[in-house]
């Protein structure tokens, strides 16, 4: 087809322009730059929700590590008295004072209970946080090897099997019962064989992916299973290894209050170890603050944490950055 240049007013060397072949400007790619933590956090909180609950996650952590370092809790100050012990918020403030100390009201030992709390959440969250990193870092190393390992997967299988049958909770129970109910021996218990159910899971979905053609192109070129566990596949596996947090941390402190009430529990000033010791005021008219402040605080850690880490782990999912 022939166009009339002077019909437009053009001339070659106006309509044409040369190309230099060597340049570096025909290599740029004008797509935008992915960043996959971008990505997640831009997810994340586009949801208003996730910012509501992100921000009564922050407050909670700042009352629990923060707030103790600021107070001199001592729980037998007012034992020798009795007008200070088992008050309501409303009798406490009026006796001890209007201050944040009673708002909770007083304690069997004329404590403060909203003290008692968030020290006892302290050794309570810390106890998760830990667990929940130990348990996860040894399971998921272990579940990626697991998976990709054949001879491996043939001994985990058997371990897992003999193991795995045996009730969490009962296995728990027995070690805390032969060693003293302490934070560190309560950290032993719950990550003995606490990891083995964390990487059967990751080793299930490790099979999935494991015979991909990326994957055997390196086994093929003498990369090492553990270099390929590590490099090909965990990097796929972030949402769930994100997920599975969001169900540990939150799990770990249920087990510590589920101990701690039915008398197994720390013998520190826990969570579990406050209901369990107000136990009886639960139906004591007027005593009720003491029981039910620490359920109430523990049940509301346990939900923010477990949202927090369910909606970061929907974030990760690379299918829902599109």
């Amino acid at each position: 087809m022939n166009y009339d240049l002077d019909k437009f007013g053009l001339s070659e060397e106006e309509l044409f322009s040369p190309v230099d072949n060597s340049s570096l400007e025909s290599e740029k790619i004008t797509a935008p730059r992915y960043s996959y933590w971008h990505s997640v956090f831009r997810v994340f909180f586009k949801k208003k929700i996730n910012i509501a609950v992100l921000c009564l996650l922050g407050v909670i952590l700042l009352m629990t590590y923060v707030y103790p370092l600021f107070v001199e809790y001592d729980r037998f100050a007012n034992l020798m008295n009795g007008a200070t012990k088992h008050l309501s918020p409303s009798k406490a403030l009026q006796q001890l004072g209007f201050n944040i100390h009673w708002i909770l009201g007083s304690g069997a030992s004329g404590q403060s209970t909203f003290d008692a709390v968030w020290f006892g959440s302290r050794i309570s969250v810390s106890l998760a946080f830990i667990c929940a990193l130990i348990n996860l870092s040894i399971g998921v190393i272990v579940g990626s090897v697991w998976g990709f390992s054949k001879k491996v997967d043939v001994f985990m299988m058997e371990v897992y099997n003999i193991i795995g049958n045996i009730p969490y909770v009962l296995l728990i129970s027995v070690l805390v019962l032969i060693f003293s109910p302490s934070f560190w021996t309560m950290v032993f218990a719950l990550t003995v064989t606490g990891w083995l159910a964390i990487a059967y899971f990751i080793r299930t979905q490790v099979v999935i992916i494991r015979d991909r053609e990326y994957n055997l192109a390196s086994k093929c070129l003498g990369t090492s299973i553990f270099r390929i566990a590590m490099k090909n596949i965990l990097p796929f596996m972030t949402s769930v290894i994100v997920t599975l947090a969001a169900t540990e941390i939150p799990s770990y402190i249920s087990y510590e209050v589920f101990l701690a009430y039915i008398g197994m529990g720390l013998s520190d000033m826990s969570l579990g170890r406050l209901i369990y010791e107000a136990e009886g005021a639960m139906l004591t008219p007027g005593w009720g603050f003491e029981f039910w402040s620490p359920v109430v605080v523990a049940s509301i850690i346990t939900v923010v944490l477990y949202v927090v880490g369910q909606n970061l782990g929907d974030a990760s999912d690379p299918r829902t950055h599109m």
